[in-house]
């Protein structure tokens, strides 16, 4: 009958132990401290060009780091414990600004380094009994080593990026607030925004998802069709600022609009200067708040093209822009234009009607009608351009008589 022997729990999957280091060993250890350490540093300047051309502070975080790192292994070797203490132990006396001057490839070329030193010296370190012990147990710390650096690197990678993150939150809310130029040029090179023309704002809902992964994905999206890209959230409101847009057949806003919520996407108008961002977020904003009362507009939709909207809505600024670029100039030009357009809109868009109402030719008509679109933009022969044009009439002409 076979014997079966007895596993304590956990037994098959248990790591195994680290040999108990001699004291003669551990004696030589300490002795060599200090040689390890000098040796350490001088072959890092000889091995590594990029140790030599660091700044002396750089270099000295970095040296310290390294002595601390043998000082470490050899209290380590003593009493194998838990690696948690790596982190602090080892990476706690270099400052965080390393994780910028230094990539972690850096790093980790530095860790092989002081690795290779210590098994160089493993022969006056240790008995022959004991030399495989010792430089396995190298190979273990500088293998947690190099794991408590990536964690160094993510760690600092994922600060930056949520650092980031609130500084483009904070430009785009200096936009929104209209701060002065010279607060602006200041904020913008912060996040290293170089355009200063082409600029457009898109605002709409934001979707559910809207972590840092997402964030990154419209930003990357965003940089195939201009120069600069800012992403903010601000509570259920997605806002994306362009700069320097590369191309104006509007594909790039179409595809960018994919990316917000289900409802209305809204851009503002193109902005030539830091501080027409503003106003061009401004409409933006104003246009999305209107966009409902407009259930066939496209998305995403012109901040100018819901001119009619915005004025019902209360936006001072639409009414405003429907009289400058719409009423004066048609007034300006004369020839009946006016009139003719109040009479062709208050007639149901009838020519024969307008040209009896106003004893002309259903030819005179079609010609200012033309002549209203070239002036103005707006074609009055299509309905939803003629619904912009009346409503321009209604607010230039309560500008022109106010009540009394």
């Amino acid at each position: 009958m076979t014997e079966t022997r007895s596993v304590p729990a956990g037994g098959r999957n248990r790591p195994p132990r680290q040999p108990q280091a001699s004291a003669e060993t551990l004696r030589r250890l300490k002795d060599h401290l200090g040689i390890l350490s000098t040796v350490a540093l001088k072959h890092l300047d000889q091995s590594l060009p990029w140790y030599r051309g660091l700044e002396p502070e750089e270099r000295a975080a970095l040296g310290l780091v390294a002595q601390k790192g043998i000082a470490s292994f050899v209290s380590w070797y003593e009493q194998p414990t838990s690696p948690q203490w790596v982190l602090n132990d080892v990476f706690g006396a270099a400052p965080t600004e390393l994780t910028r001057s230094i990539s972690l490839q850096k790093a980790l070329q530095l860790i092989r380094t002081i690795v290779e030193v210590v098994e160089n010296q493993v022969p006056d370190l240790a008995s022959e009994s004991e030399q495989v012990s010792l430089r396995e147990a190298v190979l273990r710390y500088s293998r947690e080593v190099a794991f408590a650096a990536a964690d160094v690197y993510a760690r600092a990678a994922e600060t930056r990026g949520a650092w980031d993150s609130r500084l483009e939150a904070l430009v785009v809310d200096a936009v929104m607030r209209g701060e002065d130029t010279d607060t602006l040029r200041s904020r913008f090179a912060a996040v290293g925004w170089k355009s200063q023309d082409g600029i457009h704002v898109m605002v709409g809902r934001a979707p559910e998802q809207s972590n840092a992964r997402f964030v990154g994905e419209l930003r990357r999206a965003s940089l195939r069709y201009a120069h600069d890209c800012l992403v903010g959230i601000q509570g259920e409101r997605l806002i994306v600022m362009l700069g320097g847009i590369r191309d104006n057949s509007g594909t790039g806003l179409r595809r960018l609009a994919e990316y917000f919520a289900d409802g209305p996407v809204v851009y503002g108008p193109r902005a030539d200067s830091l501080r027409a961002a503003t106003a061009s977020a401004q409409a933006a904003f104003a246009g999305l708040a209107a966009a409902t009362a407009w259930v066939q507009a496209p998305r995403p939709t012109a901040a100018d093209d819901l001119w009619p909207e915005r004025v019902v809505n209360g936006d001072a600024s639409a009414g405003v822009a429907l009289v400058e670029n719409v009423y004066r100039p048609l007034v300006k030009a004369g020839n009946g234009l006016v009139e003719t357009l109040s009479s062709y809109l208050a007639l149901g868009h009838s020519l024969e009607g307008t040209a009896r109402e106003l004893f002309v030719h259903a030819n005179t008509v079609r010609y200012r009608l033309k002549r209203v679109s070239e002036i103005t933009g707006w074609d009055p022969l299509i309905p939803r351009e003629a619904f912009v044009l009346q409503t321009a009439l209604v607010v230039g002409r309560l500008q022109d008589c106010p009540a009394t």
